[in-house]
């Protein structure tokens, strides 16, 4: 069965609305705008003839606590092994915290057993919208996955430097593939203060030191804002999700349960969807496959190819070529060949052995427009790539419906 032949216009008009409806509230992890928010689109989903709930799952409100705490035992370590550099048993102290410290850094940005902020880090309640349409009776399933949390703003999201090198090096963004891996320095601070304290060397302590507290300042400076509007990031993924339950309301399909995701606690490093793992894959049963529909409002539509903030890992290559033929058949234009440094909830499902497409949208110097930053606004998101992204989502699942 074909996508909704009426073209894009009521996706458009949809996603308009929903992100419009959702942008004024600040939606923080944890807070009482993601709550809010999520009780909405958990009433918007029933209006579709969604099954729909709102589940809690225990989360932190933000990474920039852990990694900021963290970034401080590697710069206090720094220090304690500048000063007491003749003190071989402080030397020796000060190597194992920041080793200690870099490797809690790398668990926890790559979604290990998060051990430190399970030990150090006070829990609050974020909120998962769960729906269930398609075929309820099916014994296949589909996860349509978004997140309806904002991030806050920080200096390091400005991306002026980035634009400056498209407009004077064209030939360096057309080339890229990947964007800068950006926690690399928030590793490496601790771990080259440790090897500088175990070897005493002075430059590798001293240069530890300074991106330790370099990586505390940003840190700070993260924690300390208020939630952008997030109408791209990723109100537009909550709108495309919002368009799929239509469509399917407006021309139901048979064979295929679909599994509406809402995550809370994305911006908090993947809170949301690590508990939706902990408490619904067991019972998802074989052959369920994830689309995540992450900041789909930049313009030209992505399919990442895999994801990786330490070592890049890609994503079942059959589903991501099955997504592509899809995108073929019904003329959306995707980018391939990308992958990002970042994370996103896709990370979890794949840790877990399922099929992940993600996907994402760029402008024309490859970056998500107004990626963590105040301008995030309705009025900046392309309604255009927002429908494309809604289209290609249900043409994969009225496909995957009638698939073998």
């Amino acid at each position: 069965m074909a996508a909704d032949p009426r073209g894009d216009e009521w996706r458009r008009k949809t996603s308009d609305e929903v992100i419009r409806a959702y942008a004024g509230i600040p939606r923080l992890p944890t807070s009482p705008g993601e709550r809010l928010v999520a009780l909405s689109l958990a009433e918007r989903l029933r209006g579709l003839g969604c099954e729909a709930t709102v589940e809690d799952v225990s989360a932190t409100s933000s990474y920039a606590l852990p990694i900021g705490l963290l970034s401080a035992a590697g710069l206090a370590a720094g220090i304690v092994a500048g000063y007491g550099a003749r003190t071989p048993v402080a030397r020796w102290a000060a190597a194992a915290v920041a080793a200690a410290a870099s490797a809690a850094i790398v668990d926890d940005v790559t979604g290990g057993a998060h051990w430190f902020r399970r030990l150090a880090i006070p829990h609050r309640q974020a909120c998962n919208v769960v729906a269930y349409g398609g075929d309820l009776s099916a014994s296949r399933t589909v996860v349509v996955l978004a997140h309806h949390d904002a991030a806050p703003s920080g200096v390091v999201f400005d991306q002026r430097a980035t634009r400056w090198v498209a407009r004077h090096f064209p030939e360096v963004i057309a080339a890229a593939r990947t964007n800068p891996p950006t926690w690399w320095p928030v590793i490496l601070g601790p771990a080259l203060v440790a090897a500088g304290a175990a070897s005493d060397n002075g430059w590798l302590r001293g240069t530890g030191t300074v991106l330790a507290a370099g990586n505390l300042a940003a840190m700070i400076d993260i924690g300390r804002r208020p939630a952008v509007p997030g109408a791209n990031d990723n109100l537009s993924g909550v709108a495309a999700l919002v368009c799929v339950a239509e469509a399917l309301q407006r021309n139901p399909i048979s064979g295929l349960r679909v599994v509406f995701l809402s995550a809370g606690a994305e911006e908090a490093l993947q809170e949301g969807i690590r508990g939706f793992a902990r408490e619904h894959f067991p019972s998802l049963g074989p052959g369920t496959c994830f689309i995540n529909l992450e900041s789909v409002g930049s313009g030209r539509l992505a399919l990442l190819e895999g994801e990786g903030p330490v070592l890049m890992r890609d994503y079942p290559r059959p589903f991501r070529e099955f997504v592509a033929r899809c995108a073929r058949d019904i003329g959306v234009p995707l980018l391939r060949g990308l992958r990002s440094r970042n994370s996103t909830d896709s990370e979890v499902p794949r840790r877990h052995g399922y099929p992940v497409a993600t996907i994402v949208s760029l402008d024309h110097d490859k970056l998500i427009t107004h990626y963590h930053l105040d301008t995030d606004v309705p009025d900046n998101v392309d309604l255009g790539s927002v429908a494309s992204a809604a289209e290609l989502a249900e043409s994969v699942i009225r496909k995957l419906a009638t698939a073998p």
